[in-house]
């Protein structure tokens, strides 16, 4: 089934659309878990505050994780240890740690049925070469504040060759969790609206936002909280560069569940949990073969990550598989705080690196601690405005250089596909047309859809993911239906549809 366990497990929404204008405290732009995070601990704190959701909350990019909620993420303490200094490392396992313990302080409180379990974490080796780093990650986790150690043993079913174990990290539901926590902001007073895309904003005293329902909403602080910034101003997307990760689920015994949380960066990522499913079953959750969105052939991705799960776990048949993307700064630590240089009243929070529900939990947190005038020591380690020329030159400039290269290089190329006439039922191609690249994708029923190929946000060309069936512009991560609708940002704005 092409559909997210998350999402086919959980009820859907149905939170009205904005048909009037607002005056608030605060206004939060994004319903994902970084966004109600933060709607959430503000109005427990007795905030005024409104969500806009271009789609439906817990629907984009927290509805198709992984929901791993853990302070050890793959290898950063070794790198936040070198690159910032041991100071910043304990800062960033004591805010992770903090926000896992929040998720479970939350549950606790409300009653949430979130499926939360408590299971260690790794971060696992094969390959004996790599043993020596993995032993000096693990120490560089212990001395940050985390209760890690190196081991030789793991709860998989087949050997490594070393791992990093944190105890007392968990995983959980994120839709049960967050639907429950949007129903608890709503009873306190706050407000979310679905289907309502922000496409403007003004910074000022109020901030003045925009929709594309023609709606102002004025607001005191705004968070922007669309997982990559659908605003330029601050230049973050010269920072982030988006990746798309493929996701499996197959049900297994729950004799046979490997007891924890567990990921390697070998083998083009490979990430492994379990899941409550039926009656003496759990669903194994396999994550992995990242890759750009708008390069690569994503079918092969696919059929590499169901061979892998199936060679390491013989006998289990693919239920579900979906897809999650997310964005990685160029130093590899989150952004979280003030939007830019000039700004006092607009945060943002991105850049969660794959490590979403700790970093989402965390930037609700200090956003909202922020907001109210409190600094945690730690919130200069996530500040978006630090600039570090010995830590980003090399990854901004080999970011550039790619984007770039797309930018330009795609433009020079012969385009993919000569003739519409060309493209077969249920497949797509860019095709140059009187010196006009579009976008034009033949349905199973043989009818075109044509679009502009200019994507909307900085008008890199876009690419087919057949796979999926969506337009990507390899560029910045933004997505598209085949009839030009936005599906992922930083755009805001469909593609134009052309005849």
């Amino acid at each position: 089934m092409a559909e997210s366990w998350w999402m086919h497990s959980a009820g859907a929404t149905s939170y009205p659309a904005l048909e009037a204008d607002l005056d608030v405290e605060v206004a939060v732009i994004g319903g994902g878990i970084a966004g109600l995070a933060t709607a959430w601990e503000l109005t427990e704190a007795g905030s005024r505050v409104v969500v806009l959701e271009a789609g439906r909350i817990a629907a984009g990019v927290t509805g198709h994780t992984t929901a791993k909620l853990s302070a050890l993420h793959t290898r950063i303490y070794s790198r936040v240890r070198e690159s910032f200094g041991p100071r910043f490392a304990r800062w960033y396992a004591e805010s992770q740690l903090q926000a896992v313990e929040r998720v479970a302080d939350v549950t606790a409180r409300l009653g949430i049925d979130a499926d939360f379990e408590r299971v260690p974490a790794y971060t696992w080796t094969e390959t004996p070469d790599g043993v020596a780093e993995f032993r000096a990650e693990a120490e560089a986790a212990a001395e940050a504040g985390l209760p890690a150690s190196f081991v030789s043993t793991t709860g998989l079913p087949f050997a490594v060759a070393g791992a990093v174990r944190v105890e007392n990290q968990a995983q959980f539901h994120p839709r049960k969790y967050l639907l429950a926590l949007a129903e608890d902001l709503s009873r306190r007073g706050g407000r979310i609206f679905e289907r309502t895309r922000v496409t403007g904003l003004n910074e000022g005293h109020p901030c003045t936002i925009t929709t594309e329902g023609g709606h102002t909403v004025r607001a005191r602080h705004v968070v922007v909280a669309t997982h990559y910034p659908v605003f330029d101003r601050a230049l973050l997307f010269t920072r982030l560069e988006a990746r798309r990760e493929l996701v499996v689920a197959a049900p297994i015994e729950a004799d046979r569940d490997p007891g924890g949380i567990y990921l390697t960066p070998e083998s083009n990522t490979r990430s492994v949990r379990t899941a409550p499913y039926r009656d003496g079953q759990r669903l194994l959750i396999v994550t992995g073969e990242h890759f750009t969105p708008g390069t690569g052939d994503v079918a092969q991705h696919w059929e590499r990550l169901e061979g892998w799960t199936r060679e390491r776990f013989p006998g289990t048949e693919i239920a579900f598989r979906w897809a999650a993307q997310d964005n990685t700064t160029t130093d590899g630590v989150p952004f979280v705080g003030p939007f830019h240089p000039g700004t006092d009243n607009v945060h943002v929070a991105t850049g969660f690196g794959g490590w979403g529900m700790s970093s989402g939990i965390m930037a609700g947190r200090l956003l909202a601690a922020l907001i109210a005038g409190d600094e945690p020591p730690w919130a200069g380690l996530y500040d978006p405005r630090r600039l570090s020329l010995a830590r980003e030159t090399g990854p901004l400039l080999k970011l550039q250089a790619k984007v770039a290269g797309h930018f330009v290089g795609d433009r020079l190329r012969p385009a993919g596909t000569e003739s519409v006439d060309d493209i077969a039922a249920g497949t797509g191609a860019v095709v140059r047309v009187d010196g006009e690249h579009r976008a034009v994708y033949r349905d199973p029923a043989g009818d075109l859809h044509a679009v502009s190929a200019r994507c909307t946000h900085l008008s890199c060309l876009v690419r087919f993911n057949e796979a999926e069936t969506a337009w990507e512009c390899p560029c910045h991560g933004s997505r598209f239906t085949v009839d030009g609708a936005v599906l992922q940002g930083p755009a805001n704005r469909p593609l134009p549809p052309l005849t």
